[in-house]
């Protein structure tokens, strides 16, 4: 099964643009076709890093499904033409990590689900949490905190020994890509998808941000509230390199 490209113009990136139905029927089919696919999603960071680094352009461009999950992608997608519905709906597209793993419920067949990242007390509750949102699957979790070759072994020697249907993957970005970039042909087969920061926040150890903020695409200046150090850069540095890095590819299109 291969989805649609499309093209989100001005950042000159493509995604695969789905609501929580759309992903959870494509989740059903990768489920029972049982091979190795990959899930990751776009925001202004990923756009950025794309743009900046030849490992991550190829990771994503070869990535089955690209969700889009920052504001701007999504507003910019709209515009070029390709959302379909009402206005209203434009926003069951932004789909970020904990927008549609409470539907995993309802992809058929899943009996085995793995969660790779965080500390380990974070790790232990996005654990708990998914067990109760898919009671009928087995569910095994292994931090990711201080992550390094050592410990990227013993994951790989984990994984195989328990040969999940769905692995959930929260290094941040762009580590969890890097790994999943030079290991992804020796691993078991399953799906494989970039959740960032999405197992703390299953494990409430990061406070989401609430519903309506989202539907407006303010959960930018919610992180800031929060956490000011962590996330001020990516609010106000880096979507100036971004703009750089954007003006200069056109100039060398022209060129």
């Amino acid at each position: 099964m291969t989805l649609e490209r499309q093209r989100v113009p001005v950042l000159d990136v493509d995604a695969t643009p789905l609501t929580v139905p759309g992903l959870t029927e494509v989740l059903n089919r990768y489920i029972a076709d049982g091979g190795t696919r990959t899930v990751v999603g776009h925001n202004l960071h990923s756009v950025t890093l794309l743009h900046s680094d030849p490992g991550f352009r190829s990771f994503y461009e070869q990535s089955d499904v690209v969700l889009i999950d920052g504001a701007p992608v999504l507003w910019l997608w709209a515009k070029g033409g390709e959302a379909k519905g009402a206005a209203s709906e434009l926003m069951d597209y932004r789909l970020g990590s904990t927008d549609w793993i409470p539907a995993l419920a309802g992809v058929e067949g899943l009996e085995r689900i793995a969660v790779i990242g965080a500390g380990a007390l974070a790790n232990a509750g996005a654990v708990a949490r998914l067990r109760d949102i898919v009671p009928h699957a087995r569910v095994d979790g292994m931090p990711g905190e201080g992550w390094n070759e050592e410990l990227e072994e013993k994951a790989v020697a984990w994984l195989s020994a328990l040969a999940p249907q769905l692995v959930l993957l929260g290094l941040g970005m762009p580590l969890q890509e890097e790994v999943l970039g030079r290991r992804l042909a020796t691993l078991p087969p399953a799906v494989y998808c970039a959740v960032g920061g999405a197992i703390e926040q299953m494990a409430g150890v990061q406070k989401l941000a609430p519903r309506w903020i989202g539907r407006l695409g303010l959960e930018w200046a919610w992180r800031l509230m929060l956490h000011p150090q962590r996330v001020a850069y990516r609010v106000f540095g880096e979507p100036w390199v971004l703009l750089g890095l954007l003006l200069r590819r056109r100039l060398r299109q022209k060129g």
